[in-house]
């Protein structure tokens, strides 16, 4: 099974050819061909290429899918005896990659 680490925002995902990750909000337009060139390691059976930090070459083909946000998440002060309270929603924004293909 081939797969690859990669990074984005400063987060890393798994990538697997056919499958999709959801990564923080990316200025690409919807049905936009990208490259990821921030792979940490490729795995294809056997074999395994670990990066220092990155690994040369290679690079992941994704199209971006949908941009939608996610569940909301509340956030609640409470100070006990203050009368404080404050209460904020916050809903993050996410991208959609579909992985085409792991180019090594």
């Amino acid at each position: 099974m081939q797969y690859a680490i990669v990074e984005s925002g400063g987060k890393q995902y798994k990538a697997v050819p056919g499958g999709t990750i959801e990564v923080d909000r990316l200025p690409h337009a919807e049905g936009a061909q990208i490259e990821l060139t921030r792979v940490l390691l490729v795995a294809d059976g056997a074999s395994v290429q670990v990066g220092t930090p990155t690994v040369a070459g290679a690079k992941v083909k994704a199209t971006v899918e949908k941009h939608f946000k996610g569940r909301k998440v509340i956030v609640f002060k409470y100070i006990p005896r203050e009368r404080h309270r404050r209460k904020r929603g916050h809903r993050q924004q996410y991208t959609r990659l579909r992985i085409d293909a792991i180019e090594a």
